[in-house]
């Protein structure tokens, strides 16, 4: 994590989120000298300011949208974690105009501001939505995404480092499937599903964060870290959690929703011939060249190693009882368990 935080100012935009809230808890831990939470919605930021008891949370209301309410929160500070999105794919398939000012005016805001207020580095979080999107979340996200590379790319001396992290589902954030099946087997209901053989990464929250700091501390200008994670079924993912809780398999089948894919990627494999593999995560470096193509030539081996995308489909597919364990890891799933009289074996966590 970032060294002497005692002394240190972050801002985290849509703070309130599952991202922000756990970011917010690790930043106090860790001795963070003070921790700014921009979001739009008071009685949520009023939940979390009574939850916390914190003085050194500070929360601001407004908008990314409105660039002077940005300017105001990221006034002083060091470190932005920029999380605030139009995240629901349905919603922006039928709102992409707001899904636009969001997820990339919005997020133009958040860097003009941290350039003219000198930020040392600021996070974007995107989402394996924005590899070849086909909905209005995913390509406005892939529009953020670029909008932090063009302004590393043609600010090459800019005060702020401008990077993006990338990362699939995670489990149990505000959006997860998992909390509604929870609810539907409690009710003893079949759990609904869009499409059973739909595939999508599962990583959680905390792998999240973890791929967030380090993008912090190892990330130059304009790259994208994407965190590499297993994958299940809609269909396995859905059992998993009804042989948990004890309860029969039952589904009760909807049909893919307005913007969904049958399996969502992590990286193109555009992306990947030219990606450092660190193990966890890929590193996309930024292509830096400018405009004037003709003063660069390729000299590299013509015939390349085939790569393919690295997607949910051709991931590590985790079985039914490897989808429980790692279910079990999450806090979230073992209180709804022990609240319901369900025994489990402890996991320890991920």
């Amino acid at each position: 994590m970032l060294p002497s935080l005692s002394d240190q100012r972050f801002l985290i935009t849509g703070g309130t989120g599952s991202f922000g809230q756990t970011m917010v808890a690790r930043l106090l831990a860790a001795g963070a000298g003070e921790v700014r939470i921009l979001s739009r919605d008071e009685a949520k930021q009023d939940d979390l300011r009574r939850r916390l008891r914190d003085d050194r949370v500070r929360f601001y209301v407004g908008d990314v949208r409105d660039a002077d309410s940005v300017g105001k929160a990221v006034r002083g500070v060091g470190y932005v974690f920029h999380a605030a999105a139009l995240k629901q794919v349905p919603s922006c398939e039928f709102f992409p105009i707001e899904a636009i000012r969001t997820n990339v005016l919005g997020s133009a805001n958040v860097i003009d501001a941290c350039e003219r207020h000198e930020v040392r580095s600021a996070v974007f979080l995107s989402t394996d939505k924005a590899v070849q999107p086909i909905n209005a979340m995913g390509m406005s996200k892939a529009l953020m995404e670029k909008v932090a590379q063009a302004h590393a790319r043609n600010n090459p001396t800019a005060a702020t480092n401008v990077s993006c992290v990338r990362y699939g589902n995670v489990m149990y954030s505000r959006g997860s499937v998992i909390p509604l099946f929870i609810e539907q087997i409690k009710a003893g209901e079949p759990i609904t599903v869009t499409e059973p053989r739909m595939t999508r990464f599962l990583m959680s929250l905390s792998d999240s964060v973890d791929l967030v700091e380090h993008a912090f501390t190892h990330a130059t200008p304009g790259d994208i870290f994407i965190r590499k994670a297993s994958a299940s079924t809609v269909a396995d993912l859905g059992e998993a959690l009804c042989n948990l809780f004890g309860a029969p398999f039952k589904m009760n089948i909807l049909g893919i929703r307005h913007g969904e894919k049958m399996a969502e990627t992590l990286a193109s494999r555009e992306e990947l011939e030219r990606a450092t593999d660190f193990g966890d995560f890929f590193r996309v470096a930024i292509d830096s060249r400018d405009l004037n193509y003709s003063l660069y030539t390729d000299e590299g081996e013509l015939e390349r190693e085939a790569i393919f995308d690295f997607d949910s489909n051709n991931a590590p597919r985790l079985s039914v009882p490897e989808v429980e364990a790692l279910l079990l890891t999450l806090p979230e799933v073992r209180g709804q368990l022990a609240a319901a009289g369900r025994p489990f074996e402890p996991v320890a966590a991920a």
